[in-house]
């Protein structure tokens, strides 16, 4: 599985922000669920499919979160930037 992905301590209410070049999936989550996505199991996440960004993303609390750019097992040469806002 083919993805791209960052890691970031984040506060309640902090927001991700995510500018892509190509519609993509943009998926916010713990670090459980992130180890549950790697395996290819069920997992639960924020976000979902955008097919026009920036995609901004709030997180419910405080902790490590994980934001992961997936193209749903397309292949692309993509330009993209994530950020992090108060």
């Amino acid at each position: 599985m083919q993805h791209i992905h960052a890691r970031e301590w984040l506060d309640a209410g902090n927001r991700v922000r995510v500018d892509c070049d190509h519609q993509c999936n943009v998926l916010v989550m713990d670090d459980h669920n992130y180890s549950l996505y790697r395996r290819g199991q069920s997992f639960r996440h924020f976000g979902g499919f955008f097919k026009r960004l920036p995609a901004v993303v709030s997180v419910p609390n405080g902790g490590n979160w994980n934001t992961v750019i997936d193209l749903g097992g397309g292949r692309a040469n993509i330009r993209y930037a994530i950020n992090y806002l108060n």
